[in-house]
């Protein structure tokens, strides 16, 4: 469990999806990992905000990102949503039908605590999981954890990145199925 720079508050962040490949250097990124299977391709990052998902097939190339306003991505965005209370679509891409939802979610502090420390346990035998430094407000920092799903022609994402000066946690599930 390594530690890195503390979050940006919730209310900056957005979710958004592109047509096209995001240069990894826009992010401070801190943990990737990638699928390779016979139909399609993935890199999956956990950045300092939230992460960004590279998904490749048929020659074609959708981006997920959760990110703060004020991050730099390319223009050009088939969705960029605020991230508030929830939301779920799918969107019929030329390659494969890409399904999302997410969640934005107040807890009371007691139940963020115990999640915080479920995640902190879950670290430990759990590569896609990053610890963030505390922004100073709280003693503890947040965390992103990623949970990958990987099938022949379908790849299924679970995210939770928590943000604790908000007592906040962002919950994403993200589906590509192959054409």
């Amino acid at each position: 469990m390594s530690l890195a720079c503390f979050r940006p508050r919730v209310a900056e962040m957005r979710f958004q999806l592109l047509g096209r490949f995001v240069h990894p250097e826009l992010f401070v990124t801190y943990k990737c990992h990638t699928v390779e299977r016979e139909n399609y391709s993935a890199k999956f990052c956990i950045t300092s905000d939230g992460h960004y998902i590279t998904w490749r097939s048929g020659g074609k190339i959708l981006t997920e990102i959760v990110s703060s306003a004020t991050q730099p991505v390319p223009v050009g965005q088939l969705l960029q949503v605020p991230l508030r209370n929830q939301k779920q679509a799918t969107i019929d891409c030329p390659s494969c039908l890409y399904s999302y939802e997410f969640q934005l979610e107040r807890v009371p502090a007691e139940m963020f605590w115990m999640i915080q420390k479920q995640l902190g346990d879950a670290a430990k035998n759990h590569e896609l999981i990053q610890v963030f430094n505390s922004s100073g407000r709280l003693p503890i920092g947040g965390m992103s954890y990623i949970h990958v799903e990987s099938r022949l022609k379908t790849l299924s994402i679970q995210a939770i990145h928590t943000y604790p000066d908000d007592y906040t946690l962002v919950k994403t599930q993200s589906s590509f199925e192959c054409r």
